[in-house]
């Protein structure tokens, strides 16, 4: 699918506030990394250099050498400040509470990590870590909408998932692609208890998840993912809601039929396989009409497909977006 280059919601990430000046407090951070935790790393030079955002408060994570802007960034959005992106998660393998995944994400284990690809494919294998951070990395400014209705605007650092998916060549049976988290309570405290049916499962269509618009994420605002944020790996789908983007993936499987869910298994009424934004749609419980964007006192229109609907309304063409939620 071609997407239309340089629309209206796509400039160059330079057009954006940086996270620094947002907050005018501290001096924006380019040229050369500190010293970080496990090592010095330097961020690529010339027009990737100056165009990635990055941090003061990086909690010393390492800085993604080379990353590179993306024309298919989002405009015109002003970012989440890094503390608030960093601190106020959903991630119930570490408690359900906003703030548990910060609390208690330090037992988490991101290196070192290999993802499981198998299924119907002609090559499955094993995708370490450090060969995903090796593939050409990305800034991509994309709005992030929770089914709970809270928003945030985050620049991730990854690779097309079709790039990965590439690499392992799937078959024409495969239809669906099927993403499995970490399930172990010893780094993960919050599986001891029965909130979910562990491990957390998503799933996406295969032409979702070759659209150009989808991402596996190794970072944000230019360094590698905190624990709490789903490192060392997780997907980003801008245009459904936040759940659908799993955190620290172990596998990945190419079916042949729509894998079951986590959430859609939990609450089947509330909780469909697509996941759309769609603000004509309301939760069982609540209005999906308006969001609170974090840190903005007013709440905003949601936008049908967060915004993202003139690159991806047509993978719906002639469904019934209210049933198929």
């Amino acid at each position: 699918m071609l997407i239309r280059s340089l629309a209206r919601w796509m400039e160059r990430e330079s057009a954006v506030t940086p996270y620094d000046d947002y907050l005018n407090r501290r001096t924006f951070l380019q040229g050369t990394a500190g010293v970080i935790a496990g090592g010095a790393l330097a961020l690529g030079s010339g027009r990737a250099q100056a165009a990635v955002s990055r941090p003061a408060d990086g909690e010393g994570l390492a800085v993604l050498p080379g990353v590179q802007e993306s024309p298919l960034s989002t405009s015109g959005e002003t970012l989440t400040p890094y503390k608030d992106a960093t601190s106020y998660n959903n991630y119930y393998e570490f408690g359900t509470d906003k703030g548990d995944p910060v609390r208690y994400a330090a037992s988490l284990k991101p290196r070192p990590w290999t993802i499981t690809v198998d299924g119907a494919c002609a090559k499955p294998g094993v995708l370490d870590v450090e060969t995903l951070l090796g593939m050409p990395l990305e800034e991509r400014i994309y709005r992030l909408r929770c089914v709970e209705a809270w928003s945030m605007v985050i620049p991730w650092v990854g690779v097309s998932l079709k790039a990965v998916i590439d690499r392992f060549q799937p078959l024409s049976s495969a239809r669906f692609i099927r993403f499995e988290t970490l399930n172990d309570p010893v780094q993960m405290p919050g599986v001891r208890r029965a909130v979910l049916d562990w491990p957390y499962v998503e799933g996406l269509r295969m032409d979702e998840a070759v659209h150009p618009l989808t991402i596996l994420a190794v970072g944000l605002y230019g360094s590698v993912l905190p624990n709490q944020n789903g490192a060392p790996a997780r997907l980003v789908v801008p245009w459904k809601y936040g759940f659908k983007s799993i955190k620290s993936i172990v596998r990945i499987s190419f079916v042949e039929t729509a894998p079951l869910t986590s959430w859609a298994k939990a609450g089947p009424t509330e909780y469909g396989f697509y996941a759309n934004v769609n603000p004509a749609v309301d939760h069982p419980r609540w209005s999906q009409a308006r969001e609170r964007r974090i840190g903005e006192f007013r709440r905003r229109e949601t936008l049908p497909f967060n915004g993202y609907g003139e690159q991806v309304a047509d993978l719906y063409k002639g469904m019934d977006l209210a049933k198929f939620y």
